[in-house]
This record gives structure tokens, sequence and C-alpha cells, in this order.
């Protein structure tokens, strides 16, 4: 009796799951695109075919089918598919897919292991998979976006082939969106009354979806509720261009709302507010932004922003980028945590940074000044009868070993380029230059 329950609790989710996830294919007859990976006595074709199945590498962007092709893959097989996000899973959770594994392969049953965006993982912990892919414990499916040969480690790569996905053509993404509105099993009108669906409509999906299937079926489900909503009677091309506008509120990694998101992170940590700050922060690593260009982000403002008046805010920052980088995804959200609320909790200054300005727009405008004799090394005797090095003070044989000297060419004897602020620990330094300067 329970099976049955569960048997129909599990109908009931599937009813439920978003278009995209209803029409994922359930074999590779259904599958649409990669026909050089999938068309007939073609690689992964073989493989199905044959029910033997290595370990994998899906190299391909966003909407390619890579997690579908996966499971049509393990389908073939006898063993056990379980799935596992390198974003939101760490070591920990290795272990007990491990130990799942380990008993199943007791019972004559194989794993096969789905890893999305296996190249969140940093190298040490991809090392982990290395006994379990080597020993057959575990079939291992990597996915990924990113180009495996800079962020899979070598070991693995040797134990994986690699598979490259193209982009899905506009014909492809046409056709899925076809059988999505004629399927009246899992597609778009299997849950209400069908709505006349504008041909023109459908071609402007699949052109403007970038060749991403689940993108053009998210559109596709959005375009039929604003349609409703509208009481519109039927799905046009222009109801389609409204949703893509709804739809490109979310993050975009290489667009505009990317560059936004960036700006408000950085100005947050400027004004001092460590709670939006975090939040910014947050909001990006949830909607997919590489952690390591927020850290380096971070980096650059601890020695901009910060600056002098808190030396240690670039320290912090330095150290939450290493940390991350030893400990990766899920645990290295933690140290990122710490030094975003640090830097944004700061006293902050830019006179370091607008120091460097000054010295620059010296070096534009004055050329090459000759350095001052007396600070020149003076290692041969010509050099020493030249006047090089002749009266340097050395300022350690001095009180407080500091010397009035002059260090700048002599058209630059008076500049000045580095004004503390009277901000954190650049009160102290203000009030020793002044002393020095004075005197």
């Amino acid at each position: 009796m329970s099976d049955l329950f569960q048997y129909a609790a599990d109908e009931r989710a599937r009813a439920e799951a978003p278009l995209a996830e209803r029409m994922r294919p359930r074999s590779l007859d259904e599958f649409f695109g990669q026909q050089h990976l999938v068309g007939p006595g073609r690689f992964l074709r073989r493989i199905a075919e044959s029910g033997r199945l290595p370990s994998l590498i899906l190299w391909g962007p966003p909407g390619a089918g890579k997690t579908t092709l996966s499971r049509i893959l393990a389908q073939n097989t006898q063993a056990t598919f379980e799935t596992f996000s390198a974003v939101l899973s760490g070591v920990k959770e290795l272990r007990e897919v491990i130990a799942r594994a380990d008993n199943r392969r007791r019972d004559g049953r194989g794993t096969v292991l789905f890893v999305d965006e296996i190249h969140r993982w940093n190298k040490a912990q991809q090392d982990a998979f290395l006994p379990h892919v080597e020993s057959g414990k575990l079939t291992l499916i990597g996915a990924t976006t990113q180009n495996p040969s800079f962020e899979v480690i070598t070991p693995l790569l040797s134990r994986c082939r690699v598979v490259v996905l193209n982009s899905l053509s506009a014909e492809d993404l046409r056709a899925a969106l076809d059988r999505a509105v004629q399927d009246r099993e899992r597609g778009l009108f299997a849950r209400e009354a069908p709505l006349e669906v504008e041909p023109e409509a459908l071609d402007y999906i699949a052109r403007v979806a970038d060749g991403d299937c689940r993108r053009a079926l998210n559109a596709l489900e959005l375009s039929d509720s604003l349609a409703r909503a509208q009481d519109a009677g039927r799905l046009t091309a222009e109801i389609a261009a409204e949703a893509f506008a709804v739809a490109s509120l979310s993050y975009d990694r290489a667009g505009e709302e990317h560059y936004n998101q960036v700006s408000a992170f950085i100005k947050s940590m400027r004004g001092s507010d460590p709670d939006a700050a975090v939040y910014w922060m947050t909001r990006m690593l949830e909607a997919g932004e590489d952690p390591l260009f927020l850290l380096r982000r971070m980096m650059i403002f601890a020695a901009e922003d910060v600056g002098n008046a808190d030396p240690k805010a670039l320290m912090v920052a330095t150290a939450a980028f290493q940390a991350f980088s030893a400990v990766g995804l899920p645990e290295g959200r933690i140290p990122m945590a710490m030094a975003v609320t640090y830097l944004a909790s700061a006293p902050k200054s830019n006179a370091a940074y607008l120091a460097l300005g000054r010295a620059a727009e010296a070096v534009r405008e004055q050329g090459s000044l000759p350095v001052p004799l007396h600070l020149r090394n003076a290692p041969t005797g010509l050099m020493k009868n030249l006047g090089y090095g002749k009266d340097y003070q050395y300022p350690h044989d001095f009180d407080g070993h500091h010397v009035r000297e002059q260090y700048l060419p002599d058209d630059l004897k008076e500049a000045v380029f580095y004004e503390p602020t009277g901000e954190g620990e650049e009160i102290e330094i203000r009030r020793r230059l002044e002393k020095w300067r004075g005197r």
C-alpha cells in the first residue's frame, strides 16, 4: 500500500512540476539537438545501446541537455542514478553518497553519480572522487559550462571521456516548443484548456532563447500565464516578448543586471551597510556568479575604499580568497560572508588610491625626471666620483629612525600625493606625516 501511495505522490509531483521538467526527454529518440552525439551510430547512442556507461564530463552551455542526457544514459544501465550539486554539497555529502554506493555494490548494483557544475569544486575537493572512480565504485558524470581543461583536475580528466555539447539551434528549440504545445499528457496544456498559440510566438521564443531549451520552455510557460491573466484568448508574439522582459529581471552573468548587482554590492560596502552588502553577495552567489570574481572585487575594494584606514582589511579579503580556494563551495561562503561584513563595517579611506592617481599624473606631466644623486647606489669608483650616494643620510642613525631628506626629483620636491584622512588607522598615520613633513 505504501508503494501505491508513493507512486501517486510521485505522479502528482510530476504533474505539478514546471513545464521544462515535465517535458524533459525520456529517451534519445525524444531528444532534440546534439545529433553529433546522439544520432545513429554516434558516441552517446552507442553507449546507450550497449548499456555500459563510462565516466564522462559533459561540457556545454546552459540548457543544452547535460542533465537530461545523463539521466537517459543511466536508464540503460542497471545502476542507481544519484544527483549531486557542487554548489550546494560538500565532502560530507559525498561521503554519504559513497556509503550508499558501497551498500549497492555489495548487492551487485552500481551507482551513477551526476555532479552538476563540477567546476565549482576546487581541485582538492575533486581529488575526493578519484579513488571511487578508479575502483569502479562510482560511474561519474560531471556537467560543466566551463572549459574542463582549466576547471577539472588532470587525474580526473584522464579517467573520464570529455563530451562537448553545442548550443541548440533555433530549429531544435522550435521543435521542442511544438512538442510542448501538442503533448496533452505532459505539455503546456496538460492541466488547463488549450489556448491558440500563434506560430510567430513560438518563432520568437526559439530565436530569443539563445540556444537554451530550459529558457525557451520557461518562457513558453510564462507566456501562457500572461495570456490567461490578460484574458487574451491566444498566445501572441507580443505576449512572448513581454514574458522575456519579465524573465530578464533575473540575474544574467553577462548582461546589464550582472553589472547592476555588482555595482550595488560594491556601493553597499562603500556605504558601510553590511546587511545590503551580504544580501547582494548572496543573491549573486545563488544566481550562479563565480565566487572568485566576488572575492577579487573584495580585495580591490579593501585597497581602494578602506585603504590605510584599516590595513587589516586587505589581509581579511586576501585570506577569504585563500580560504575559499582551499575549501570551495558550499563552506567557502562562510569566509566570504565574514570578509564582506568586515569590509562594509570598516572605516573608509581612498587616500592611497588618490595618491596613486596624483603620482601617475605627475609622471605623465613631468616625464622621466632624474633620480637625485644622493639616492643613487654607488657600486663603482666612477659612480662615487660622480657624486652617486654622496651625503645620503641613513634614517636609522637618527632619533625616531627618521631624518628630513629629499626623496623626490628636484622638480617635484614639494609635491604631496598622499593625504591621509581622519578615519581609522589613518589618524595616526596623518599625525606622523604631519610631524615628519613639518621638520
